[in-house]
């Protein structure tokens, strides 16, 4: 929550605007007044953002349509490349550009000398007789001799023949060009730049790939200078001396080769076209296809820069027509707030957060087009999901497509793809709540966002002929979209949900969670109580649903309307399994207290828990403010007539939504229907219009919004719930009233609601 919801003042402010305006003509104007600013407001920010600019001379168009006249060229000007075909053009000049490599000349020579000095040391060795030392020497060469090599190195005339072979061929081949065969693979063109530095003098020819000479040619060459008929171990062991001398003539050079590619990108020009003055740029008639557009769109911005342009209108007229026509695409969604949405219309908060989560939309919109961003970052998903999760999926829809509308007239977003994209990204953000039951399942948002709109991207890339890279970059912006929206709105949900006061049915469920520390109190301390929420909540849950109500909302305050009893089980008939009453020993009064508790104490465990106070009017509201009527006779007789009926009357309130209302019927009729003697189907129903009958004759639903119609289809779901459920069982004497009740005087709050206090 901001900081100024947190001020008393503000809070003040926003509570009385919320207030249903008197009959003065004053609080009226104040009150549909401080509505119609906000859509006032939001108007002149996003013209402030967008102002539109002076018309032109030139007809803005579409792919795919028919020009409706002839565009001759008044100036020349350049067609230029689009930032893709850009790129391509510099990566292929660059990957155009031969590879340098340094020649040395005399490379040759010093593998030659080093080559001497390796079979000098093999003779001194020989001569000596030590071939141990002549071993160590191959070993130190990375020469593994096999024995009948080292035969042949200790061979003086075979020896000599290798000595010739390996000189010969290093000081003919390897000057000739030799490279690493690694460098050579990279070489994409058929020929490579060579420098030669002799002195101050750099040289630098082209020479063909060809005739570039790689280690393997090479070493296949170098046979080739041993006397006829050499053995192949002869063969193997000059390679293998060759490779442990080897060094290579051509160097690549990653510096030159790099600035040569550099100066290639830079030298692609930035055009792709000129058009010569007099030159047609589409002929009337002609369909407008993607190049026909790009050059449209050159001319306008060619004629914007020389001043050419024509204004057809002043600019005031402009910015204001534009402002009106978002102030009324906004009074639309108002209006049809106002008489669809009455309760929205009347929640001043909640209209101010709709004020704000647009501004959110319109804000970001103007960072994307100064920042030079692709529209498809627009954040309609985290505008459709905040207020789909919170209200509904049609009160998100209508906001999206009045959105989609107005980014529609903004001169950056002003082409028929962007609102495409706008309004099915965001219509799939809206209906993508449905399938999400969990803020852990905030993936199946994602997915469904990203599906439908890099479809509708590929489909519209296709039908305009739209390069397929562009339409995959584009997708993948939508999907980095509807990832960071979904985590955004997830994580503002609390803050929302503060400020407006909504119980989102994704917290609802997470409170439903049994192992939260209540319900698993309640469970383990209170295991009869724990059983009787649940039998309840499954009649809530079907009366809602069947009567259009929230039947998640009932079901969750089923599960905590009885937590304060877990603070005295035993004074509780359902979790008196010993048949030992502890009532039997106390006052009546002090009895009545003891039950009368268990709703104040519930309330205050509930909200120690931060239990939404949307669930906490379930413990106020399941009881009302009925009598606690078993203990008020006892103490009637104990005491005399003059008792405070405050004393044995729960504190309520009465119910005051169809939510809280369904869950004091359905706490009562199976509380009732469980005492039960031969629980025939006429039997369950005639128990259920006794006890919905008493609660009406009793002035209990006198505050909920249940029609007669909604109570009839709710007791039907209660009959068919319980003829499946209950079964014969004894009935005991103090569940008799249930049953046998006086119809002209009720069923006692106390008794109806299974908070018996009789003694068995």
């Amino acid at each position: 929550m901001s900081s100024g919801a947190k001020d008393p003042i503000f809070r003040s402010i926003l509570g009385d605007l919320s207030r249903q305006p008197g009959v003065s003509s004053a609080e009226r104007f104040r009150y549909h007044g401080a509505r119609a600013a906000l859509p006032i407001a939001l108007a002149l920010s996003v013209t402030f953002l967008f102002p539109p600019t002076e018309g032109t001379n030139v007809t803005r168009y579409d792919i795919g349509v028919v020009a409706p006249a002839d565009v001759i060229a008044e100036i020349e000007f350049a067609v230029p490349k689009t930032a893709t075909e850009l790129e391509r053009d510099r990566r292929a000049a660059a990957e155009a550009v031969p590879r340098t490599f340094d020649e040395r000349p005399a490379i040759g020579d010093t593998v030659a000398t080093n080559l001497g000095l390796f079979f000098d040391a093999i003779d001194e060795a020989i001569l000596e007789g030590d071939t141990l030392r002549v071993d160590q020497i191959l070993q130190s060469a990375r020469i593994n001799a096999s024995p009948s090599q080292m035969d042949y190195v200790l061979d003086p005339g075979q020896r000599n023949a290798l000595r010739t072979a390996s000189r010969a061929a290093t000081l003919e081949i390897i000057p000739r060009g030799m490279a690493d065969p690694a460098e050579a693979s990279g070489v994409t063109t058929d020929v490579i730049y060579v420098r030669t530095i002799t002195g101050d003098n750099v040289i630098e020819r082209t020479r063909p790939l060809t005739e570039v000479i790689t280690s393997r040619d090479f070493y296949a060459q170098a046979v080739l200078y041993l006397p006829p008929g050499s053995p192949p171990d002869a063969q193997d062991l000059l390679r293998l001396v060759l490779i442990s001398h080897l060094q290579f003539s051509l160097i690549p050079n990653v510096t030159a080769t790099e600035s040569a590619r550099e100066a290639a990108r830079n030298s692609v020009p930035l055009t792709k076209a000129d058009v010569l003055r007099g030159e047609a740029i589409v002929r009337s008639a002609d369909p407008i296809g993607p190049e026909t557009l790009e050059r449209l769109q050159a001319y306008e911005t060619a004629l914007r820069d020389a001043d050419l342009l024509e204004s057809e209108e002043p600019v005031a007229i402009a910015v204001l027509g534009g402002g009106l026509v978002t102030l009324m695409l906004l009074l639309i969604f108002g209006l049809l707030v106002f008489f669809s949405r009455p309760q929205v219309y009347a929640n001043f908060r909640w209209l101010l957060l709709l004020t704000l989560l647009s501004s959110v939309y319109f804000v970001a919109a103007f960072a994307i087009h100064e920042g030079g961003w692709s529209p498809a970052l627009l954040p309609i998903p985290f505008v459709a999901l905040s207020v789909a999760v919170l209200w509904d999926t049609r009160m998100s829809l209508l906001l999206v497509f009045v959105l989609a509308a107005i980014t529609g007239t903004l001169q950056p977003f002003a082409d028929y793809s962007t609102v495409l994209v706008v309004m099915i990204a965001g219509a799939a953000a809206a209906m993508s709540v449905r399938a999400v039951r969990r803020r852990s399942e905030t993936w199946v948002s994602i997915a469904i966002i990203s599906g439908a709109s890099s479809l509708v991207l590929f489909s519209q890339g296709f039908a305009t002929a739209t390069p397929l890279v562009d339409s995959a970059q584009a997708a993948l912006f939508v999907t980095g979209n509807a990832v960071v929206s979904a985590l955004l709105a997830t994580g503002f949900l609390w803050v929302f949900e503060l400020f407006t006061g909504i119980t989102t049915d994704q917290t609802l469920l997470e409170w439903a969670d049994p192992t939260r520390p209540l319900l698993r109190r309640l469970s383990m301390e209170a295991p009869g109580t724990y059983a009787h929420t649940i039998n309840v909540s499954n009649l809530a849950e079907a009366a809602a649903n069947e009567i259009g109500a929230n039947g998640l909302l009932c079901r969750v305050g089923v599960l905590y309307h009885d937590v304060g009893k877990m603070l005295k089980p035993r004074y509780f008939v359902e979790n008196q399994h010993d048949g030992r009453n502890p009532h039997d020993k106390l006052k009546a009064e002090t009895s009545a207290s003891i039950i009368r508790e268990h709703v104040t104490e519930g309330v205050r465990l509930a909200r120690e828990e931060k239990v939404p106070a949307l669930v906490i009017q379930f413990i106020l509201e399941h009881h009302g403010t009925q009598r606690i009527g078993f203990f008020y006779e006892k103490a009637r007789e104990e005491e005399g007539p003059d008792l405070d009926l405050a004393r044995f009357t729960y504190p309520g309130p009465k119910p005051q939504s169809k939510e809280t209302a369904l869950v004091m019927l359905a706490d009562s009729v199976e509380s009732a229907a469980r005492a039960m003697r031969d629980p025939s189907p006429e039997r369950v129903r005639d128990l259920i219009d006794t006890v919905v009958g008493s609660k009406l004759n009793d002035g209990q639903l006198d505050e909920a919004p249940l029609t007669l119609a909604d109570m009839t289809r709710a007791k039907n779901q209660f009959a068919k719930i319980l003829g499946g459920v209950v079964h014969r069982r004894i009935e005991y004497p103090e569940t008799r009233h249930l049953t046998d009740a006086d119809k002209g005087t009720g069923v006692s709050s106390e008794e109806d609601s299974g908070d018996s206090d009789k003694p068995e």
